[in-house]
């Protein structure tokens, strides 16, 4: 580890999905006292650089090669300054930071990490479901389709869709089709329920519903090719009934209550 001491530190905030009152509290008061902010602004709602102080140099990282991000940080802290590194969602999805951190440690620069509400669940509050329902599902995979940046094979959305859960699948919208042809290959039904959230939690969401069946033709006609969330499992349409929640199940004991035969 290099010895370049640094007064500086850099914070990674997680932006949230971009509704900007999705942001933590945390996370806006490292916005308020920042000295300099580099931010993905290809998705970062820009409303959220309101937070800073007047003046504050606000650098968007949508054109930046991670060399010249770093070389940002490197400055900054140098000058003691704090950074924010503003990520939309949640920094562990998808928001390569772990280069990041690899560089910061070497450098010997403090950095810390806050986490975001991630596109994920703000895209099942846009939907109103669960994840989770008993006797449906109590597992939710979170994943991408293969494109420039590749998937280990072992994670391939055709195996992972044997597992029949509930899946979220980031990043891959613009081939809906492939999609779709690797989960049926995987063994969902043609009528398994599908959603799509383009946009979640911003003024333009937009929220399409339909089957393995129906979603390519639905996409398709929306126009939909970025920043979307596909849903998947039926969780979004448990037709066969899903079981109450034990933890509110009056018969139910636990360590909270006592419970009582019916």
């Amino acid at each position: 580890m290099s010895q370049n001491k640094t007064d500086g530190e850099v914070i990674f905030v997680g932006a949230g999905p971009g509704d900007p009152e999705l942001i933590t509290i945390k996370g806006s008061r490292a916005l308020e006292r920042a000295d300099r902010v580099i931010y993905a602004g290809s998705l970062v709602n820009p409303e959220l650089l309101k937070l800073c102080r007047p003046g504050t140099p606000c650098h968007d990282s949508a054109s930046l090669t991670l060399e010249e991000v770093l070389a940002l940080m490197l400055d900054g802290t140098k000058r003691g300054e704090t950074i924010v590194r503003l990520h939309t969602g949640d920094p562990s999805m998808y928001g390569a930071v772990k280069e990041q951190f690899d560089y910061l440690e070497e450098q010997a620069i403090p950095y810390s990490v806050i986490p975001g509400v991630s596109s994920v669940f703000a895209a099942a509050a846009a939907v109103k479901r669960e994840f989770t329902l008993p006797d449906i599902s109590q597992t939710l995979i979170l994943t991408r389709l293969a494109g420039r940046t590749p998937v280990p094979e072992r994670e391939a959305l055709a195996q992972l869709a044997r597992h029949q859960t509930s899946m979220a699948i980031f990043l891959s919208v613009q081939d809906m089709g492939a999609v779709v042809e690797a989960l049926l290959e995987g063994g969902y039904q043609a009528s398994t329920p599908i959603a799509v959230v383009a946009k979640a939690s911003w003024p333009d969401e937009e929220v399409l519903f339909g089957t393995l069946e129906t979603i390519v033709a639905k996409v398709q006609a929306a126009g939909i090719r970025k920043q979307a969330q596909i849903l998947v499992g039926d969780f979004l349409d448990p037709t066969g009934g899903y079981a109450r929640s034990k933890l509110y199940d009056p018969t139910f004991t636990h360590e909270y209550r006592q419970g009582t035969d019916r």
